[in-house]
């Protein structure tokens, strides 16, 4: 287990930070004492997001997808503040549709930020913490999504569960070097945030997807976290060093030892019930 991480006084970088899931992790943050890096593709909102923030925020317009981006990032993250203690690579966009119709485009897209934008995250921060030789932890945002897959969303399946397996990698590395900084895997059950707002990719026509939709939204109001409260569960497991940071363990425990056994047994899959 790596040495605990500086939260009062100490420096969190979240991707994604304007809203839904990044917004409730830079307040709970600031509560804690932690100065911010925050960044968003959106400028103009990541701004008035930071300005309700009673904390020291540096807000940097970013596109995780740009790894020039990326890497301007930490250098601007360290010039300000000379550390990092907690990283969030959390920035993350859905598509939904049947997977034949869905566009190059939206494929690329979906990569592009849930994939690229945390191994960009990787690749730009990781190296300057080695060098700092201090105590930190990465945290990378997938999804209950990265083990349960489900129809008309395989771009976001795909990527989360290739989140999975990038952070579970990146963990183990670590290790075998024995360097100071801890990861995490966030695997988010249904929060309320804006994800679940874009329109489906070129498929909108369909009744199918628009009944799908119409059901995670129905799910998110029923059962999600708002983002504050799931804020709070995630920073719990990162005070107890925890790899798995599942805050809804009640979305992901039951239907995943069905769906191992169900791969064991090699039954075919069975379509979620939202």
């Amino acid at each position: 287990m790596t040495a605990p991480i500086r939260f009062d006084g100490g420096t969190a970088v979240i991707t994604g930070a304007a809203s839904g899931i990044g917004s409730g992790l830079a307040r709970h943050a600031a509560s804690l004492g932690m100065r911010l890096v925050l960044a968003d593709v959106d400028q103009s909102r990541l701004d008035a997001f930071a300005a309700t923030l009673d904390a020291d925020v540096l807000a940097v317009a970013t596109d995780v997808r740009k790894s020039s981006d990326v890497d301007a990032l930490a250098e601007l993250a360290w010039q300000r503040y000379g550390r990092v203690d907690l990283l969030f690579n959390n920035a993350g966009v859905m598509g939904t549709g049947f997977t034949w119709e869905i566009s190059p485009e939206e494929f690329e897209r979906s990569f592009a930020v849930n994939v690229h934008g945390v191994l960009n995250g990787i690749r730009s921060f990781v190296p300057r913490m080695l060098k700092a030789g201090t105590p930190a932890h990465i945290v990378n945002t997938a999804s209950i999504g990265g083990f349960l897959p489900s129809p008309l969303m395989s771009p976001y399946s795909a990527t989360k569960f290739a989140v999975v397996a990038l952070t579970e990698s990146l963990y183990g590395e670590l290790k075998m070097i024995d360097a100071p900084i801890g990861v995490s895997l966030l695997a988010p059950g249904p929060v309320q945030s804006g994800i679940f707002d874009a329109p489906a990719a070129d498929t909108s026509a369909r009744p199918e997807v628009r009944q799908f939709v119409d059901k995670l939204h129905t799910m998110i109001s029923a059962y999600g976290l708002t983002p504050d409260e799931f804020a709070k569960r995630v920073f719990v497991g990162i005070r107890e060093g925890d790899y798995w940071l599942l805050p809804q363990p009640e979305m992901i425990d039951e239907p995943l030892r069905e769906r191992v056994a169900g791969i064991l047994a090699r039954r075919n899959p069975e379509l979620p019930a939202y």
